[in-house]
């Protein structure tokens, strides 16, 4: 029996751009950034003090949720729960089977709690107040269950952390829950939320962008910036869509993921794991580099990364290289860790639908590795088939392929 294929139905996202799909694609057509100073969390003592920062709905009185269920709520949470329940709107469900897979990517999961937790341990060492329930409701199955539970359904939580590239994985992990017909429908995608741990650390390392304002591809990009979002997918088989009457957006078409075992946080100066990642995706679509208008690029703005992957386009692309448009969306809202690959692949499904680039924006001078067609506008463009790119530190690579519905 031929694979079946796989079409996204629903899709809802969150992020420093906007809370849906129509304040993405306005960004977008904008080529407007999205940072900001944290007021959330103590940056006094880092060197760097701002992000890519979400605006969380205030308004919970749709959810099934208790007063006191929805002030635990954590932005972490909060993100997943306002991107999937757009998810399920838009595709218009009704009813969802315990069967379900709710496959969910992140890296800090509720770390805001763990951080709760160690200043209630550390300020009264003796006290136990409210401690079950911060260990309790810093699990990333709880946060699954939250939402569901908030939403009215209970599903199959699978949770996948895999660094930077976890929501990419998770909606691959669901793409090919279907594809094999194993499944008939997932709900997928991924989040994180800013915290001052994983905020101090990267500004430790001094992987962060003293400016603020990340330069993806540009010849003296200094380093990212971290941002926050959520985007969930509801996912189909062709017969789950026709049984349900519900309408495709775009389909996934490819999915390939690769190991690089060459350093803890450093990519393959050359990206191999990369190429194997492309390429694999690109064999289970049924394509060739040829056949991708645009590519969705990890570029988080680091110095090494970004010639990594340009020199992994290269490779993977010869000579068709320079035809295929590539930009980096960090450029404009930040890093989102966990939620990355699922903001970006919800950023290529826009770009499907409306036919349109988004841009790598603040860039002064192209690196010269950049062998591709680096769009540093946003423009209007003929697309059939687009490509996202999420790597993560420890070497996972995830790279998706989107096409219209044909």
């Amino acid at each position: 029996m031929p694979p079946s294929r796989v079409f996204i139905t629903g899709a809802g996202m969150i992020s420093p751009m906007g809370n849906n799909a129509e304040a993405h694609i306005a960004a977008l057509r904008a080529g407007s950034t999205h940072f900001r100073e944290i007021d959330f969390f103590d940056v006094s003592r880092q060197r760097v003090k701002t992000a890519g920062v979400a605006d969380l709905p205030d308004d919970l009185s749709g959810y099934t949720l208790t007063p006191r269920e929805a002030a635990r709520l954590d932005r972490g949470t909060r993100l997943l729960l306002h991107a999937t329940a757009q998810a399920i709107s838009v595709a218009k469900l009704t009813d969802i089977p315990i069967e379900t897979p709710f496959v969910v990517g992140t890296s800090a999961g509720a770390m805001p709690i763990g951080e709760e937790y160690y200043k209630a341990a550390t300020a009264v060492p003796n006290k136990r107040t409210g401690q079950f329930s911060r260990v309790e409701h810093y699990q990333p199955q709880r946060q699954s269950g939250t939402v569901q539970h908030a939403l009215g359904f209970r599903a199959r939580t699978q949770i996948i952390s895999n660094a930077c590239a976890s929501g990419a994985n998770a909606i691959g992990h669901a793409f090919h829950s279907i594809r094999s017909g194993r499944k008939s429908m997932a709900i997928a995608g991924g989040y994180d939320a800013l915290c001052q741990l994983v905020f101090s650390g990267f500004d430790s390392l001094q992987a962060l962008a003293v400016s603020g304002i990340p330069r993806p591809f540009d010849a003296h990009r200094d380093g990212l910036a971290l941002g926050e979002g959520a985007a969930m997918f509801v996912l189909e088989s062709e017969e789950s869509m026709l049984a349900r009457g519900a309408v495709p957006i775009v389909e996934i078409c490819g999915y390939g993921m690769a190991t690089d075992l060459h350093h803890l946080t450093q990519p393959h100066p050359e990206g191999t794991a990369a190429v194997r990642s492309m390429t694999a995706a690109c064999k289970q679509a049924g394509k060739q580099p040829c056949d991708i208008q645009y590519i969705n690029s990890h570029g988080t703005g680091t110095p090494l990364n970004d010639v990594a992957e340009a020199n992994a386009i290269s490779h993977w692309a010869g000579e068709d290289a320079k035809n295929i448009a590539v930009s980096s969306t960090k450029s404009a809202m930040g890093h989102l860790l966990g939620g990355a690959g699922a903001v970006e692949s919800a950023i290529c499904m826009l770009a499907l639908k409306h036919q349109h680039l988004p841009a790598s924006l603040n860039i002064r001078e192209v690196d010269p590795a950049c062998c591709f067609d680096l769009v540093r506008e946003p423009r209007e463009a003929s697309l059939n088939a687009v490509l996202t790119n999420s790597f993560g530190f420890g070497g996972s690579n995830a790279t998706l392929i989107f096409s219209n519905v044909n």
